[in-house]
């Protein structure tokens, strides 16, 4: 185990649980973004870590950015910390390995847009998702206007950011932007279930799935289909991939078992 005053990592399983740990709220502050940093770095360096948690506790995922600390900051400090905001975030949206969010109690502002950084987001039936620094006077700064438009489309990011609003989680599911919900004892158990599935597959496929589906988004059709074509065709170079065709060919289809 990896440890931090406000982060941990375990690894069990091939699984790597990336714990906020701010009571009461895990409110994110400069200590937490770093940290964060760090350890999505580091996940995706570790070859024992195939997929990955982001989880907050049973009680909440994170209520949103430290206030008090960013009251303190003048417009020249926040020039500089913006960028290692987002840079901290964009981190753990590249880990090259399956990520998904368990969301429990308010996942706001910066809570909200981790859960953006990961590829799949689970949410307890208590959940509530938005991002309110309109009502702060603010915008999102850790890259909110730029991942909830691509994954709910614009409108429905502009009602969010534009009101401030809170969802509940039957609409946060009805509007994509969580993918499944269910009762909040069961959200890092089912988490955790997703993560070890896909520990078991291709490692190189599934960081090629992921580098192009998300690559992709970032630029037209045709160099998505550029980038798809380098990843199919490299593939073949793998032992995975060896292992995947015999195991068709002999045994039939979804029984490989990936070193």
């Amino acid at each position: 185990m990896t440890t931090a005053t406000t982060v941990t990592l375990d690894v069990r399983d091939g699984v790597g649980t990336i714990r906020l740990d701010r009571p009461p709220m895990n409110a994110l502050d400069i200590a937490i973004q770093d940290r964060l940093r760090e350890l999505a770095d580091e996940v995706g360096r570790r070859d024992d870590v195939r997929a990955v948690i982001l989880y907050g506790g049973e009680k909440v995922f994170a209520a949103g950015a430290d206030i008090k600390e960013m009251q303190r900051m003048d417009h020249a400090g926040m020039v500089v910390r913006a960028r290692a905001l987002q840079e901290s975030f964009t981190a753990v949206a590249r880990i090259p390995k399956p990520v998904v969010a368990a969301v429990t109690g308010y996942a706001l502002g910066g809570g909200c847009e981790l859960a953006l950084c990961a590829d799949f987001r689970i949410a307890a039936d208590n959940a509530k998702l938005g991002q309110p620094e309109i009502l702060l006077g603010l915008i999102p700064g850790a890259g909110g206007t730029q991942r909830l438009a691509r994954l709910i489309g614009p409108s429905r990011a502009k009602d969010l950011i534009f009101t401030g609003r809170q969802v509940r989680a039957d609409e946060a599911l009805a509007l994509g932007l969580v993918d499944r919900v269910v009762p909040a004892a069961e959200v890092y158990e089912q988490a955790h279930a997703w993560a070890a599935a896909l520990a078991k597959g291709p490692a190189l496929a599934l960081r090629a799935a992921k580098e192009c589906v998300d690559a992709g988004l970032e630029t037209d059709v045709e160099t998505g289909l550029t980038i798809e074509r380098n990843w199919f065709a490299g593939l073949f170079a793998t032992e995975d991939r060896e292992i995947g065709m015999r195991s068709f060919v002999e045994d039939g289809p979804g029984k490989a078992v990936f070193r």
